[in-house]
């Protein structure tokens, strides 16, 4: 990184933001009360509360959201007549999985081979420290030039919707000229990327019923309908042969026209298994980027270890619908509760119920944001230029903002990029990542107020 003012506070503010982050990531802060302790997300709020506190924001509160789970807020004040700029992160992760198949302990930020690992290091607890580092190195080198409001979600990973409905019955509170997401990330680490687009998601339960209870397989099997075989057949539905999305009635056959994934990178970055074809036709990026994606979650049957001889009286299935832009999520939502109740075979009865659902993203890439993002980017990354990705993922909380503040440019960033494993077991942060978007937010922020 070239040498300027800002960049040499922020690197000297690594080893403070690294000792911040371990504190931050041992918090088992699941917004899953079944699951973890509530008291685990409220002393990560606190945490987050405090920090803001120190760094001289106005009116920080723990904001208690409809779902039952707590944000953070705070206002920075900028100069008088200053654009307001919001900076969102969320600091709820996702449950670790299996602890055993971490390397190191989830919750207990480790450095293994230059980067740091530990369940939200990188989604979403890395982006709160990523703003308080924009933040000190901009009031160690001449002030923060805009209003700053930082806002920190609770329950983003449960798709719950509680900041949502929140924001939507304060509608005053997150007001701001521009919006910047730290939930997204680079396309490859060295590569500034900016995330212009967002799938959607719907989620739904289908529960499948045959019998009014389990029945020996050996007396009633090959006449007795099986609630888990048809449950299958509900579940095999949802794909063609080359494993595309076929919900009946969803379009799949939209192309994304901006950076482009290269295979044999993308089987790198999943990690896919020597002689497993990838599914789903177009290139990767329409595929991940542009289409439908179904996921089946999740399945309630008996495991293999006891499993007794029976025909299966009932079954459960969790199944994610990720929507591209252009596409109603609730529209999805019908057409996939109406595509499972359609191809239930033998007369079975199917319930099915929505837990779940966010809108699809899409910003607006040539607004005067965007141009003062490209040139914190280029100075933050030398000799590369900001690229325009989309993510397979959503952030329901775009779409409210959008509608909320039609007039607010959205940009996401962030440090999820592939090889930080977001989601999956062995989590990590790139130090240096975080140190080269830090610096790109606070030039971000000065450039957006001389604009």
């Amino acid at each position: 990184m070239s040498s300027n003012p800002v960049a040499e506070t922020v690197a000297s503010l690594l080893p403070r933001a690294r000792a911040e982050l371990t504190e931050l990531v041992a918090f088992k802060s699941v917004a899953d009360f079944d699951q973890f302790p509530r008291s685990e997300s409220e002393a990560a709020a606190n945490w987050i509360a405090d920090a803001l506190r120190a760094e001289g924001f106005q009116d920080v509160a723990l904001l208690d959201t409809p779902d039952g789970t707590q944000s953070v807020y705070g206002c920075l004040p900028g100069p008088a007549g200053a654009r307001t700029v919001l900076l969102y992160a969320h600091y709820d992760v996702q449950p670790p999985l299996d602890e055993a198949g971490w390397t190191t302990p989830p919750f207990e930020l480790t450095e293994r081979n230059g980067r740091w690992y530990g369940r939200g290091s990188a989604d979403c607890k890395g982006g709160v420290i990523m703003h308080l580092l924009a933040l000190r190195a901009l009031k160690a080198n001449g002030g923060v030039p805009v209003t700053v409001k930082v806002i920190v979600e609770g329950s983003e990973e449960q798709g719950t919707g509680g900041l949502e409905r929140y924001a939507e019955q304060h509608p005053e509170l997150l007001a701001a000229d521009t919006i910047v997401i730290g939930d997204a990330g680079n396309f490859r680490v060295g590569l500034p990327t900016v995330t212009s687009t967002l799938r959607g998601m719907t989620m739904m339960r289908v529960r499948v019923d045959t019998l009014e209870g389990n029945l020996h397989s050996g007396q009633f099997g090959g006449a007795a309908p099986d609630a888990l075989g048809a449950l299958i057949r509900v579940l095999d539905s949802l794909r063609a042969e080359d494993g595309s999305t076929t919900v009946d009635g969803l379009t799949d056959d939209a192309h994304w026209e901006g950076l482009q994934y290269d295979e044999a990178q993308f089987r790198q970055d999943a990690k896919v298994l020597d002689g497993v074809g990838l599914i789903g036709s177009g290139t990767v990026a329409d595929r991940i980027w542009a289409r439908p994606a179904v996921t089946v979650l999740g399945i309630d049957c008996p495991p293999v270890v006891g499993a007794t001889p029976s025909v299966q009286a009932g079954a459960r299935a969790l199944i994610s619908l990720r929507v591209p832009p252009g596409v109603d999520a609730a529209e999805a939502t019908k057409l996939l509760q109406a595509h499972l109740e359609a191809h239930t075979p033998w007369g079975a009865r199917v319930s099915t119920e929505q837990i779940g659902q966010g809108q699809a993203f899409s910003a607006d890439t040539t607004s005067p944001a965007y141009a003062a993002m490209a040139d914190a980017m280029a100075i933050a990354y030398p000799g590369q230029d900001m690229q325009y990705a989309g993510q397979g993922g959503s952030i329901p909380l775009c779409n409210t903002l959008a509608a909320l503040y039609p007039q607010a440019e959205i940009l996401l960033i962030g440090l999820s990029e592939p090889e930080a494993q977001i989601h999956a077991l062995n989590e990590s942060v790139s130090p240096e990542e975080l140190e080269r978007l830090s610096v790109a937010e606070a030039l971000f922020l000065r450039n957006y107020a001389a604009g």
